[in-house]
């Protein structure tokens, strides 16, 4: 009879694969203790103790897959953590960086003296849904509306929104043509779109370029075309003094405050860095 391994054992050996194979080893990390059904506290504590083989067999099988091709650890879970809570996510998609909690903590502070019953909030582009579910759960009074042209994107985010109990109004459309078509007018877009330039896409990892959607990537003109739409037609779709807040690819900012300038010219547009130091928002009262 095989005798069972420790769960140090497991992670050591995973460990230890992944970076054979030059990925991070801490996946291992985050994968057995998913596979493990346990806390991370717990998982910490019990290292000395033996992991079922079906466990480390599914497991094994896990680490492997993505070591030979790079599917994101969200993939294989089905989940990732966003301002305290799981989100499901799948390849329809994009998986929900820190830098955007960011954002979305820039928004909350933006309206702390606002009376929030009156406050209409869009998100452009919701993927998951991470901004505007979030948002929904920490300015419960206020009204959020998302919008994203994928169906399937929105049945990932209608599926958070309703495991997260969050009162988000979702529309399907292209950016903001269905607030538009509804007429509804709103004090704060935010959005958090595709930024990145077709170009750049060589030298991006198999983890991102492979199984991230490319509709969420990818946007023309350098990666500016997605702001381009939505600073446009946001002129049909806000109430007076409101705001727009981009989450933006950290050379990006000069070429925003152009484009707001432009089609708002009394606006007051400003750039906020993220917690390493690069250029991450731009937020504009216009």
């Amino acid at each position: 009879m095989k005798t069972e391994q420790k769960q140090f054992e497991v992670l050591r050996w995973a460990s230890l694969f992944l970076e054979k194979h030059h990925r991070e080893s801490r996946v291992a990390e985050i994968l057995l203790q998913h596979h493990l059904g346990a806390s991370r506290a717990q998982f910490f504590m019990r290292m000395q103790d033996p992991v079922p083989q079906a466990v480390v067999d599914l497991f094994k099988a896990d680490i492997e897959k993505h070591a030979q091709t790079g599917i994101p650890v969200q993939h294989l879970t089905g989940y990732e953590t966003f301002y305290g809570r799981d989100f499901s996510v799948n390849h329809h998609v994009l998986i929900p960086r820190p830098e955007t909690e960011e954002l979305v903590q820039h928004v909350i502070e933006s309206v702390k003296d606002v009376d929030l019953e009156q406050l209409t909030i869009v998100d452009i582009g919701t993927g998951s849904g991470i901004i505007a579910i979030t948002l929904a759960l920490e300015l419960p009074q206020a009204t959020v509306y998302a919008t994203d042209i994928s169906e399937e994107a929105l049945h990932v985010a209608k599926r958070n929104a309703a495991q997260l109990q969050a009162n988000v109004k979702f529309l399907q459309g292209d950016f903001l043509q269905p607030v538009i078509d509804k007429g509804i007018v709103a004090d704060i877009i935010v959005s958090n779109p595709p930024y990145i330039a077709k170009a750049e896409a060589p030298s991006m990892s198999d983890t991102v370029k492979n199984f991230d959607p490319e509709l969420a990537l990818f946007a023309d003109n350098h990666g500016l075309a997605a702001y381009q739409k939505i600073i446009s037609e946001a002129r049909l779709a806000v109430k007076e003094n409101a705001q727009l807040i981009f989450e933006i690819g950290h050379t990006q900012s000069g070429a925003l405050h152009a484009m707001i300038h432009n089609t708002f010219p009394e606006s007051t547009v400003t750039t906020i860095q993220d917690i390493n130091k690069k250029d991450r928002i731009v937020s504009a009262r216009i």
